[in-house]
């Protein structure tokens, strides 16, 4: 008996093990609509790592740039040379905010050479508040620039684990409408469709989590940005303000 006992449980060992079924085969496997909603998730996915990267170089350049444009306007001290040096930093927003001061500090200047006799250039609105809101206008739109795309990465953080939610709701309706014509009411016969809509639900989150840590870092750093901006715009606005609206 111990014989043959040694046998069938050799024989019970020898038999192959029960095919388990790789992420791509539930994807295969799932329903028309839960395909649907992977494809989606997927596109989301990769349009937001083809921004993160995008985003990481635009803000790495701005911040490089500005920090080496900083350092020349206060070894410099012909502000043409400045000018020409914010030309050639096109990707700090602290040179092109001072490009667009000193072009209208140029301008202003010009005006009040051609002014008549005894029209004096004040503080008020024909002065340093022309040179100010140039430069307001500048941070504008460099903060502009620097959030495009951003908003992007908000709603593929926001709304893709509902999308994969959706998607995992249906394939469990799927999954249950399934079992109701089936004679067999185990775990087994329910598994693989319940397996099936949980992907949509993982790939929704995969496709979130680093769109949602990308903008906040995004975010973050581009209000490190505005602060610089602002900072500058008001030393220029008192530099310009002591030596040419006295």
């Amino acid at each position: 008996m111990s014989f043959f006992r040694l046998f069938n449980l050799s024989a019970q060992n020898a038999l192959p093990a029960p095919h388990q079924q790789g992420i791509l085969d539930l994807v295969r496997g799932s329903g028309f609509v839960v395909q649907g909603i992977l494809y989606i998730l997927v596109f989301f996915s990769v349009m937001s790592w083809g921004i993160i990267a995008q985003k990481l170089q635009q803000i790495r350049r701005a911040k490089r740039d500005s920090a080496k444009f900083i350092e020349i306007f206060w070894e410099r001290r012909n502000l043409s040379s400045i000018h020409d040096a914010s030309r050639e930093l096109a990707s700090s927003p602290v040179g092109q905010v001072f490009r667009a001061g000193y072009e209208e500090l140029v301008r202003v200047s010009r005006s009040k050479k051609e002014a008549a006799p005894g029209e004096n250039l004040t503080t008020e609105l024909g002065g340093v508040d022309n040179v100010s809101r140039a430069m307001q206008r500048a941070t504008s739109v460099e903060i502009t620039k620097l959030e495009k795309h951003c908003s992007f990465l908000a709603t593929t953080a926001s709304s893709a684990p509902f999308v994969g939610l959706f998607g995992t709701v249906w394939g469990i309706m799927d999954a249950f409408r399934g079992l109701s014509v089936t004679h067999s009411s185990s775990i087994q016969a329910v598994a693989p469709g319940i397996a099936e809509a949980l992907i949509a639900t993982a790939v929704g989150l995969a496709a979130a989590i680093p769109a949602l840590i990308a903008y906040n870092y995004f975010v973050q750093q581009i209000k490190v940005l505005s602060v610089e901006m602002d900072n500058f715009s008001h030393e220029f606005l008192n530099i310009a303000e002591r030596h040419f609206f006295k």
